[in-house]
């Protein structure tokens, strides 16, 4: 088990096994959840998740949203973006600093 991993279709996320990232191809929200809940327990410190899966996944994904690890990182998929990764990073920045300084 590596400490970074990647969820999403397999062409979304192929490219991460090259990079010696652990790489799931899971595109439904439930087992998605599932996943992300099972690499939590084996330590895994950073999941990317698609877009896509990111937002099926919500509830599972919310639930880690204030814990040290692991971190949920949404990323575009092969298919372009949804914004879901920006919002997430603008919301993210404005709870750090207490203001809104991206866009």
């Amino acid at each position: 088990m590596a400490d970074i991993a990647m969820i999403g279709d397999k062409d979304s996320v192929l490219l991460g096994r090259a990079a010696g990232l652990d790489v799931y191809f899971e595109t439904d929200g439930a087992a998605a959840g599932k996943l992300i809940d099972r690499l939590a327990r084996e330590n895994t410190r950073i999941i990317f998740v698609t877009e896509p899966v990111f937002l099926a996944a919500k509830a599972t994904v919310d639930k880690y949203i204030s814990s040290a690890f692991p971190a949920i990182i949404p990323i575009p998929s092969g298919s372009g973006t949804t914004g879901v990764a920006m919002d997430n990073i603008k919301a993210n920045v404005e709870k750090a600093i207490g203001a809104s300084i991206l866009f």
